[in-house]
């Protein structure tokens, strides 16, 4: 295992890429979907449940745990790690996200963000020094930049403020980052869906220089085909050797469109959250087990899943569970999620390292296509 942060690109099979990130805390398998535990839990699941579906890192979220139980009390009792008792990397995010969207009274300076929290109404401030901060403090193998993010649809003038902002504080996130051997600096390209902007982005994030650099700024509004439309061309203005990473995405034909344009990392709360709403992910669609539907199905979500909710439990249980209000159900449900999201990217890799990615892009299409099996 190595001691240092490194990414080594084994194989392509279109834009599509597989390879490997070392940390000090294990090695993490690209493309990678990272579940999101933002108050330092995947919600629903214990931690060697996660690592059961196949998941090599977890996100922790900036933003939530500053604000409880803070990131001071964490390096106390030990950082991240040993509080939440995940022994594999975490990548955290800056912040900056949740300050746009969950934050109130927010007031945004060159210096940085004051907000008052979502949660009491205490006044806090969120600068690129503060954030790595807060970062070094919970102990993240991964350290995101701190950026700032607007909603979409934005006029290029707004976009172009915010992108430009975001490198002043991009260059201020790595002075504040320092050396620090074993733990990894992203930069985060932003600049809307506009194409010049995400070149000036780019340029000026390769200049400064980092060990990872994620796209940001989708995933906020624009819908899938813009999406899509951007990552045509900005993952290609980001150095081939270095992980790239799509914030915040999402459904599992978003995962698989963003891999085949050249994305390396995905996070995104969908599969837990729709765990807890009756929402299944399967390789024919989504299943929603509130339907009265599933009230008599004697079968499994899907037949082909080897998850625990698939092996032990009927769609009848399922729907009765959720329905009654019952713990095992959000607990059942999103495990069954986690482990079809890293099914899919397992399946993924394998289509990558043996050249047959478009191949596996279409069949994936396809199967969805045909829906879910007809009730008995």
């Amino acid at each position: 295992m190595s001691d240092r942060f490194s990414f080594r690109l084994s194989a392509t099979s279109g834009k599509a890429r597989t390879g490997v990130i070392s940390t000090p805390r294990g090695q993490i398998r690209t493309p990678a979907f990272m579940p999101v535990g933002t108050a330092a839990t995947v919600k629903a699941m214990l931690p060697d449940s996660v690592a059961a579906t196949g998941a090599d890192i977890l996100l922790g979220n900036t933003y939530h745990l500053m604000l409880r139980p803070t990131a001071e009390r964490i390096a106390r009792l030990g950082g991240l790690h040993r509080f939440m008792n995940w022994d594999k990397p975490i990548l955290t995010d800056s912040g900056g996200f949740q300050v746009m969207s969950l934050a109130e009274l927010r007031k945004l300076t060159e210096e940085g963000v004051t907000f008052r929290s979502h949660v009491d109404g205490s006044k806090h401030m969120l600068s690129p020094e503060r954030s790595m901060e807060i970062q070094k403090l919970l102990g993240s193998d991964i350290v995101m930049c701190f950026d700032e993010c607007p909603a979409l649809p934005a006029d290029r003038d707004r976009i172009a403020e915010s992108m430009r902002l975001s490198m002043r504080w991009a260059e201020r996130s790595k002075a504040a980052f320092g050396d620090r051997p074993g733990h990894a600096l992203f930069g985060i390209q932003q600049g809307g869906l506009e194409r010049d902007f995400r070149e000036e982005s780019a340029e000026a994030l390769k200049a400064i220089g980092f060990d990872g650099y994620a796209v940001g700024g989708l995933a906020v509004g624009e819908g899938q085909e813009a999406m899509f439309g951007c990552l045509d061309f900005a993952p290609d203005m980001l150095p081939v050797d270095k992980p790239r990473y799509l914030m915040g995405v999402g459904k599992p034909d978003d995962i698989v469109g963003a891999v085949a344009r050249g994305i390396d990392m995905m996070d995104c709360v969908l599969p837990s959250r729709s765990g807890r709403t009756g929402q299944a992910f399967t390789r024919r669609g989504v299943v929603n087990i509130k339907n009265a539907r599933h009230a008599d199905d004697p079968r499994p979500l899907d037949a082909d899943c080897t998850c625990p909710a698939c092996r032990g439990y009927s769609r009848a249980y399922l729907h009765h569970v959720f329905r009654a209000g019952e713990i095992i159900s959000s607990m059942l449900l999103t495990w069954h999620n986690l482990h079809y999201y890293q099914e899919l990217m397992a399946g993924m890799r394998a289509a990558i390292a043996e050249d047959r990615f478009a191949g596996f892009e279409a069949a994936f299409h396809a199967q969805r296509a045909e829906g879910d099996i007809e009730p008995l």
